[in-house]
């Protein structure tokens, strides 16, 4: 599990790439300092098993699943990237519940200053816009915003100076793509109201029920 706190920002090395998956080289010195093989690391969001490491970086393997749902097949050498390690049990949780499992992929449509902090708006697809809400958190490249406003395919984040200068979101612009990851409570409490056509008892957990009882 990871917070959305960036701790670093990395660079690609190399990228090995096979017919349907593919092998990150990254360079970074930070998020080096006590990992183990087959610890994760959440690399523009998406949760990634160290294969190899050193002082100086870490190899990670991506599956074919993960190039099809995220922005990491467009990465090259010299890329840089938003980097954290997951969560120790003993640390802060300074953002909010990110899995590294991202929900797809979403497009900057406008990006403006306003006033100290740069508003930056996303296009996305209906399946992802479903669980945006507004003043609700998001994951975009791995770090964690809250959503100003909300439309029916789109949403809007404010960024302050210091998350711009400490991620790599402030190289990026208009047209480029960014990984998205929603609120992952929603999509349970989602899963419990709305029980599959498989199920023959339907869910007892109903909106009245939640309300009922506080939340």
């Amino acid at each position: 599990m990871f917070t959305g706190i960036i701790e670093e920002v990395g660079t690609i090395k190399n990228i090995k790439k096979g017919i349907h998956s593919a092998t990150l080289e990254i360079f970074a010195k930070t998020v080096t300092s006590d990992l183990a093989l087959g610890d994760s690391v959440a690399v523009n969001g998406v949760c990634l098993t160290v294969t190899a490491f050193s002082s100086s970086g870490f190899s990670a393997d991506v599956m074919h699943e993960t190039l099809n749902r995220s922005s990491l097949s467009a990465l090259k050498s010299g890329s840089r990237v938003n980097l954290e390690r997951a969560m120790a049990a003993n640390g802060r949780f300074g953002g909010h519940i990110v899995s590294g499992h991202v929900n797809g992929v979403g497009t900057i449509v406008k990006k403006i200053k306003d006033d100290i902090a740069i508003r930056y708006t996303f296009k996305t697809s209906p399946d992802v816009m479903r669980y945006i809400i507004e003043k609700g958190s998001v994951a975009i490249d791995g770090i964690s915003l809250t959503v100003t406003n909300e439309s029916a395919d789109r949403f809007s984040v404010s960024i302050i100076p210091h998350t711009l200068g400490a991620t790599i979101l402030s190289e990026k612009g208009e047209g480029d793509i960014v990984n998205i990851e929603t609120d992952i409570i929603g999509k349970y409490v989602e899963k419990f109201l709305l029980p599959s056509s498989k199920q023959e008892k339907k869910s007892e957990l109903t909106m009245e029920f939640l309300i009922q009882n506080g939340f």
